[in-house]
């Protein structure tokens, strides 16, 4: 005999549980907000702008070719930066503060499809640590790509780093940390009614009753409420006997 869930029951879970899933889904909210705020460190991002042109030379204008080249040469451009032939000398300008590896997960490098310029992102809990990190990092490529490249000059700084004074960080995002936190705690609450409900084998009702036996119901014994009391039951016997008897 299959067994079958009716909306109504689905509702009556829910309801029956409610109170225990928005325990769980409040657990949830608070313990996201208490990370967010008190134990994610902030982090602050700071981006500067590179631009890979052509190499110069006499030619006034550059062909279709020409730009080809330079958006091959960023893929290439985007590994030397974060390479450790760049990354070490800007750990020696910062004073051995970060190493190597340290710069290096810091450090973001993009560039923008089928676009010349290069975007360099450092994320730092101090905003102003960010932009000089970007700012040397820029400054040392500029320096060591021309070697590198044999001759080739080509790039050049779009924008520098710089720090406005109410700057955000850009993690963790609170609002955004709680909202995910509620509808995970929702659905954790739900989870575990419908699990309880689940593994629930005790029989509380005539319909239980019926599914636990497959048998039908012939009838129902009513809860007997408002009962006299014993000994208020037992005066009152005692009384009339006393009184048949003449006592």
């Amino acid at each position: 005999m299959e067994e079958t869930i009716s909306l109504k029951e689905l509702f009556g879970t829910l309801k029956k549980r409610m109170l225990m899933i928005i325990i769980v889904t409040l657990i949830a909210i608070s313990a996201s907000a208490i990370i967010s705020y008190y134990v994610i460190t902030p982090m602050y991002q700071a981006s500067t702008q590179l631009l890979v042109n052509q190499e110069q030379s006499d030619q006034p204008n550059l062909n279709v070719s020409d730009i080809q080249a330079n958006l091959q040469l960023i893929s290439t451009y985007n590994d030397i930066i974060k390479s450790p032939v760049i990354l070490d000398k800007v750990s020696e300008q910062l004073g051995g503060t970060y190493t190597t590896s340290q710069l290096k997960g810091i450090i973001t490098v993009q560039a923008e499809r089928d676009s010349q310029v290069v975007n360099l992102s450092v994320q730092d809990p101090d905003p102003y640590v960010a932009a000089d990190i970007a700012n040397k990092t820029v400054a040392v490529f500029q320096e060591e790509i021309v070697e590198l490249m044999n001759g080739v000059d080509n790039v050049s700084v779009l924008a520098p780093a710089v720090i406005s004074s109410d700057q955000s960080p850009v993690s963790p995002q609170p609002l955004l940390n709680i909202a995910i936190a509620l509808v995970v705690g929702l659905m954790v609450g739900v989870g575990i009614a419908f699990l309880l409900e689940y593994l629930d084998n005790t029989i509380k009702t005539e319909q239980d009753v019926e599914k636990v036996l497959d048998l039908p119901i012939l009838g129902v014994v009513g809860q007997i409420t408002n009962l006299p009391d014993k000994n208020l039951t037992g005066s009152r016997t005692m009384k009339v006997r006393s009184e048949r008897y003449g006592g």
